[in-house]
């Protein structure tokens, strides 16, 4: 397989230079060129042709946003992956350029106590988007493909409960996919909606605050004890798992900081285990664009207890791995495309089919 030629583009020398270095280190990458501005970055991208840029949020002269877009403007299918510092500033920024068209993002280290391990966290969190996105042509999902049901079982599913939770699990161009989703429910959505976006602490507040703009119904990242009322809608914050704990017929939020699973923290599987816990059947699981499998097991379990799983198709999803290892692990009820899920949301919330 030929090398992925990388372009960097960061006005500070030591992660132009720590980058390149981390770079050289792996078999499948090889640096195309380094930029310390915009304006030198678009040069470059003519000269060396570049499979992947990798992009600083903050620089001066000519930041990342304007350098993105006029990369968009020529060059709409060149992978661009902003590599932003965990600050409100680049949570900012990076929730603008996600909206601008970059393909991804993966945050700098920051708080790490040495720089083996600051490179470990670069390798582990930036390389295999690198690798994703710099591909001509994506890897086949390998996961064994189990017998899809009946239509007849599938409608006795349908209305075998009142389904009184919606769960979301989302990841790479989730932003996007959360903004055009959740505005297309009305006010009168009659239960809460919970959700784990991958996403570092900060950039998880930001989005909700952005989303709540947007929505009829109530955004908010999630904070332990938060109830569950519906027309709410609870973010998982970044950095902690959020489960759903049950008293009655009261239900609300709980956080922690167990480890991560999937490499994710906060993780859908771990959302998605607890609300089969606790609702049964009537829960509802939605699995949106993402990279990775982290939702699979959850998925699994809400099936096991007899609630509903609904999975984005391949052609409107950013990366098609989360729904791509559901839907071929024969657990989702319905594939569809991002713009049909809210009519197909509240047809199973509401019931309307069989009223």
């Amino acid at each position: 397989m030929p090398k992925i030629h990388v372009l960097i583009v960061d006005d500070a020398v030591v992660v132009r230079s720590r980058l390149s270095k981390l770079l050289a280190l792996d078999p499948e990458l090889e640096v195309a060129g380094v930029a310390a501005t915009g304006r030198i970055a678009l040069a470059k991208i003519q000269q060396v042709k570049p499979d992947v840029v990798i992009l600083d949020v903050e620089m001066p002269e000519m930041d990342g946003l304007e350098t993105l877009a006029a990369i968009r403007q020529s060059y709409p299918d060149l992978p661009v992956i902003m590599f932003s510092t965990q600050t409100q500033t680049g949570a900012t920024a990076t929730l603008d350029a996600l909206a601008l068209g970059a393909s991804d993002y993966a945050t700098k280290p920051s708080q790490i106590g040495n720089v083996q391990a600051a490179n470990q966290y670069i390798q582990e969190s930036l390389f295999p988007k690198i690798k994703f996105f710099g591909r001509k042509t994506a890897l086949p999902l390998v996961v064994p493909v189990a017998p899809a049901e009946s239509q007849s079982l599938q409608r006795i599913r349908d209305r075998q409960a009142i389904v009184e939770i919606l769960a979301i699990g989302v990841s790479t161009g989730g932003p996007n996919a959360l903004g055009q989703l959740l505005p297309q429910l009305p006010k009168t959505f009659p239960i809460p909606i919970v959700i784990v976006q991958h996403m570092p602490p900060m950039f998880t507040k930001l989005m909700a605050d952005r989303l709540a703009t947007k929505c009829e119904l109530c955004v908010a990242e999630a904070y332990p004890g938060a109830p569950l009322m519906p027309g709410t809608i609870w973010i998982a914050p970044g950095d902690y798992h959020l489960e759903v704990t049950r008293s009655g017929a009261r239900m609300q939020l709980t956080t922690h900081q167990a480890a991560p699973e999937n490499f994710c923290r906060p993780s859908v599987d771990v959302l998605f285990r607890s609300i089969a816990q606790h609702c049964n059947a009537r829960s509802l699981g939605v699995i949106l664009t993402g990279m990775g499998q982290d939702g699979l097991r959850g998925c699994e379990s809400i099936r096991d207890a007899g609630g509903q799983i609904l999975a984005q198709d391949e052609a409107s999803s950013v990366v098609w791995g989360m729904p791509g290892f559901v839907v071929n692990a024969g657990l989702a009820d319905a594939v569809l495309p991002l713009e049909a899920m809210s009519i197909e949301i509240l047809r199973r919330v509401t019931n309307s089919e069989h009223l």
